[in-house]
């Protein structure tokens, strides 16, 4: 189903539409430097920690998709910066192109015709790449939506 032309094109979409919900740019788009390491009352994390949460997270699924020397992280803290700001002003724009960069790199593997979205990723246990191309659209959906929910809380989000 997903192999032919028009299925692909929907999981890119997938990746990466609004048709439901904000997109990854439009969420982290202007955010003033000084909210990104803050963490507001109620809330786990700071905008910082889940937009590097995101980066690291997809950027693993993707390596786990198409390195061949991919190495499984040792814990889930790997996935999670523990400072909750940004290590500098740089930090956040370099994080912001990255998710970027291999957002775009999981959408051309989603209309790779040489890659059955079926078949099991090599280095997996029965995952497919099917399974983890939607893995990547709906933990991103959650914390983008959670990003949202911190901008309001900081008086940053005007819709």
């Amino acid at each position: 189903m997903f192999d032919d032309g028009r299925g692909r094109e929907v999981l890119q979409r997938l990746l990466d539409w609004e048709d439901a919900h904000v997109s990854f740019r439009a969420a982290v788009q202007a955010v003033p430097r000084d909210l990104r390491g803050r963490v507001p009352p109620g809330f786990a994390h700071s905008l910082w920690q889940l937009v590097e949460h995101l980066r690291r997270t997809q950027r693993d699924i993707l390596d786990f998709c198409v390195a061949s020397d991919y190495e499984e992280p040792s814990g889930m803290e790997e996935y999670w910066p523990a400072d909750a700001a940004p290590p500098g002003d740089a930090a956040w724009d370099d994080a912001v192109a990255a998710y970027v960069a291999d957002l775009e790199r999981l959408k051309a593997l989603a209309a790779d015709p040489g890659v059955t979205l079926s078949d099991r990723v090599p280095n997996g246990t029965g995952q497919t790449f099917l399974r983890e191309l939607l893995l990547v659209a709906d933990h991103t959906a959650y914390h983008v939506g959670q990003i949202v929910q911190v901008r309001r809380a900081l008086g940053d989000w005007s819709s």
